[in-house]
């Protein structure tokens, strides 16, 4: 009885350790063989997710932060679709954002606002981020990690990865609200602060912004949020943006939000190109890349979804030149528009790292965007912890 007792625990222990580390690499453990057929079967958990709340500052002197953010979404974003789990999976990215400061704000929430909740729609992101604007304001930076660790459904897996970037300029312990209890919470819920002061690095640090990164062991960071980011065109721009179009032709919407999210990808294509012609060939990567998935209105994406039936889509949530055909003949043209978009994707990569390799040539400084490198740095740092690594 105490044998099995101790095999027993050493089961349990097994069982915890396994679900809890889901990015971890799985370790050979003489114990295994000792143990149960229905032990040996369990597996860590394959859907490991890393979520980003993005908490911005939208008073008056925020613009170029704004901007910042719109057009440096996408590096976050190619930079991340290398990110590898110590066990060969590759993380999903969640995005939430809020915006505080702003007198346009409701002043009994302390002029804070979810502009977003966790999303892993890359169109919908753009969508919000574009419609910030600035004005005013109150820049309360303990009642908007409060209101963000309240409201957003965080993960409670140890393993995940679950971090938290608020940028602004205003002292950071402003407010009724104390910044140190709204960092005890986050530490409670393993979630990492990281602070971006919007300024001189040693003003940053007199107003309290370093503290409130270093009590979660987040970062703390300061750039010129109205630096001007000098982008390098290549040789290679424009046929990527040609590219880009030909992309979207390759998708099927379906659904009550197919033309509606449709006409929203086309619309975030715009945005990005009226910023920067770099800025819309960036936004082509992020579109060739495993993270921009539409499942929940492509029909190619959707096909690929195990829990996804085409055989039970009725006539009229399709579009209208396929309403007439039958099932085996819709089948094919999903896959012929699958084989197509994969195609056009690969040819967009190619001509990215062309295009990379151009610019590391040509460019005679660090031109690239403040945001985007502090980001980035304070996102590979913190992922090592969790056995991250990058291709």
């Amino acid at each position: 009885m105490k044998k099995f007792n101790k095999i027993s625990t050493t089961a349990f222990l097994f069982l915890t350790l396994t679900t809890a580390f889901a990015c971890n690499e799985k370790k050979q453990d003489n114990t295994v063989t000792l143990l149960s057929h229905s032990l040996q079967a369990t597996e860590p958990s394959r859907d490991n997710t890393v979520q980003i709340a993005l908490l911005l500052d939208t008073s008056n002197s925020m613009d170029g932060l704004i901007n910042q953010a719109k057009s440096q979404l996408w590096d976050i974003v190619n930079e991340f679709s290398s990110a590898k789990c110590g066990n060969g999976t590759r993380p999903n990215l969640q995005i939430a954002l809020y915006q505080y400061g702003n007198d346009n704000l409701s002043s009994s929430e302390g002029y804070v606002e979810q502009v977003l909740d966790f999303s892993s729609d890359l169109d919908e992101i753009s969508e919000k981020l574009f419609s910030l604007t600035t004005n005013g304001g109150e820049e309360y930076c303990g009642k908007v990690i409060q209101t963000s660790l309240q409201q957003l459904p965080w993960k409670n897996n140890p393993d995940h990865l679950r971090l938290i970037f608020i940028a602004g300029n205003e002292p950071f312990d402003q407010g009724r609200y104390d910044y140190r209890t709204a960092l005890g919470n986050a530490k409670e819920k393993d979630v990492v602060v990281n602070t971006i002061f919007c300024g001189n690095y040693d003003q940053g640090i007199h107003t309290f912004w370093k503290n409130g990164a270093t009590m979660t062991g987040g970062d703390y960071m300061a750039i010129d949020h109205n630096k001007e980011v000098v982008h390098i065109n290549t040789p290679y721009d424009e046929i990527i943006i040609e590219l880009n179009s030909k992309l979207n032709t390759t998708y099927i919407s379906y659904g009550a939000l197919g033309q509606q999210k449709m006409s929203s990808q086309k619309e975030q294509d715009y945005n990005a190109y009226e910023m920067e012609e770099a800025v819309a060939v960036k936004r082509a990567v992020s579109k060739s890349s495993r993270l921009y998935n539409n499942k929940n209105w492509d029909l190619v994406d959707a096909y690929d979804d195990d829990a996804f039936n085409i055989e039970d889509l009725e006539t009229k949530d399709l579009p209208k030149e396929l309403q007439q055909k039958s099932k085996t003949e819709i089948k094919a043209y999903v896959m012929a528009k699958k084989e197509e978009r994969e195609k056009i994707q690969e040819q967009i990569l190619d001509y990215n790292t062309k295009r990379t390799a151009y610019i590391a040539k040509h460019q005679i400084e660090n031109n690239t965007g403040e945001l985007e490198n502090v980001m980035i740095q304070a996102l590979k740092k913190q992922a090592a912890s969790k056995n991250y690594s990058w291709d």
